[in-house]
């Protein structure tokens, strides 16, 4: 058992310490990721959620292995829409408004709507039949994000977390 659990062992405080310290770099670390996103998407904090969630729905499959089925957008290219804003090009699986209203528990009016913004903003793209699918200019935009700053950061914030339960044990 670990030292948290008897409270009378000789470790436990030192280990609440340690419990206490790791929870507030986590706490700092996502409090600036959380007010990054919220600039990053004109201050709307529901829009990463969305496009996130369409995102993962997309490419989930793909990351997953899965094999792309019928039900999986081809790949194609619609010239009357300019090109970083079509859907991307590497076989993703459609969502809609509904689906991603239920995966989120948010209400379906409000994902409409926001939606909607992340049409506008060319983030998203809505086929006539409803299909949801992340842009080019997206997945461009955020992937390079993602892995410049984003992991940058979370690994710095793993490195230093590390570092305090090292701590603990030595």
């Amino acid at each position: 058992m670990s030292p948290t659990a008897h409270p009378e062992h000789p470790n436990a405080a030192s280990a609440r310490r340690t419990i206490k310290a790791v929870a507030l770099v986590l706490a700092r670390h996502e409090i600036r990721s959380l007010r990054r996103w919220f600039e990053d998407f004109d201050r709307d904090i529901l829009l990463p959620i969305l496009l996130g969630e369409i995102a993962l729905h997309n490419i989930g499959a793909l990351q997953n292995g899965v094999a792309r089925r019928e039900s999986t957008r081809p790949i194609t290219a619609t010239p009357s829409v300019p090109r970083d804003t079509r859907p991307a090009d590497c076989g993703l699986k459609p969502c809609n408004a509904y689906s991603i209203a239920a995966a989120t528990g948010l209400p379906r009016e409000t994902v409409r709507r926001k939606i909607g913004r992340l049409i506008e903003l060319g983030w998203i793209c809505r086929e006539d039949n409803g299909h949801l699918f992340i842009t080019e200019i997206a997945l461009e935009q955020f992937g390079s994000m993602l892995s410049s700053r984003a992991l940058g950061e979370l690994l710095e914030t793993a490195d230093h977390v590390r570092t305090l339960l090292d701590d603990e044990h030595d």
